[in-house]
């Protein structure tokens, strides 16, 4: 597949970086919205028409050069036996794991859950346009442990998640291997079924400190990020507020790593091995500003992709509720039309 986004990947130097959005598919696209008005969070990802149907409007809308499947990072949970609900206000388990002192024994894995999310990568291979290709993901053993020990899916700091963790320290290896082992199938399984690059999103990294992160849960994004390459898939790992952990990262971790609004392309590019490739970092609160503030700040990203060409446009994080869609739409086209030579 000839693919300016797969290409960067595999450290191919292109004309201009391949730009493509953290939640593209969904909150920002009039067309999703409308989608949505007939449709519950549910519906749409386990029906493989919608669901592909819904990947790829940000293609056809936006005009990236990629799509990242639509769906949750909170399938996991689910496919381990945990009641989930995507409510009005966000996903709710029925009993959240900070109740327990061994909850990897509330753990009943499902992978067959799963299967739903297949067909729709299936589905999107047959409708998409050539040459697009497809991101799969899930979220990172950290992430989604917080998410099952407090119990909600948004609006949260995750306090009780992250008091159970420290008091429960010696326990949280046996959790993260439960986590991991299911998220390997999961992994393997939209591989088999043609993801042409693969993200891991680990939203929370800030919640702890670092070196908890690096002892308790940066071995197994390692693991994760071993199955994925030797499939031959690139690996994308998203490391949201590790701010300083930074410098745990090695190329074993990641072929690219997504850099947060918080650190700078420059300093991330400091801190990092010149192996792994960059992405991000466009704090996404800038698009609810007017379009000339928005291009005085993109020209500060036109100096850093002049002088590295292994690095994909992205934001620091997904596009937040409400943001305007001209305006997502104009940052794509200026990537697109300026001269990055």
């Amino acid at each position: 597949m000839a693919s300016i986004f797969l290409d960067t990947l595999q450290g191919k130097p292109q004309s201009r970086p391949p730009v493509w959005y953290m939640r593209q598919a969904g909150r920002v696209l009039p067309s999703y919205l409308k989608i949505k008005e007939k449709y519950t969070f549910w519906q749409l990802m386990k029906n493989p028409e919608l669901a592909a149907e819904v990947t790829l409007l940000p293609v056809h809308d936006l005009g990236v050069d990629a799509a990242i499947l639509f769906s949750d990072i909170l399938v996991i949970p689910y496919a381990l036996g945990m009641g989930l609900d995507f409510t009005e206000t966000g996903p709710v388990f029925e009993e959240p794991l900070k109740h327990f002192d061994h909850p990897e024994k509330k753990m009943h894995p499902r992978p067959e859950k799963l299967e739903y999310i297949y067909r729709v990568i299936d589905q999107i291979r047959k409708i998409r346009p050539e040459n697009t290709p497809l991101i799969g993901f899930c979220g990172a053993p950290l992430t989604v442990i917080s998410y099952m020990l407090q119990g909600l899916g948004s609006r949260s700091d995750f306090t009780d998640a992250v008091k159970w963790m420290f008091s429960h320290e010696d326990k949280l290896p046996a959790l993260v291997d439960a986590v991991t082992e299911i998220t390997l199938v999961y992994i393997k399984n939209q591989i088999r079924h043609g993801i042409d690059a693969f993200q891991l999103f680990e939203t929370h990294a800030g919640l702890i400190p670092n070196r908890m992160y690096e002892k308790v849960f940066l071995p197994s994004v390692e693991k994760i990020a071993a199955a994925v390459r030797e499939e031959g898939v690139p690996f994308i790992f998203f490391p949201k507020g590790i701010g300083d952990g930074l410098h745990m990262i090695t190329p074993q971790h990641a072929d690219f790593i997504s850099v947060d609004w918080l650190t700078p392309l420059e300093r991330a590019r400091k801190v990092l091995d010149k192996a792994i490739g960059l992405q991000g970092n466009l704090d996404p609160r800038l698009l609810f500003s007017d379009k000339k503030t928005i291009e005085k700040e993109l020209e500060k990203y036109l100096v850093f992709g002049r002088e590295h060409k292994n690095w994909i446009f992205n934001l620091g994080h997904g596009f937040l509720p409400g943001t305007p869609f001209e305006n997502a739409r104009f940052v794509t086209d200026w990537v697109k039309e300026q001269k990055w030579e």
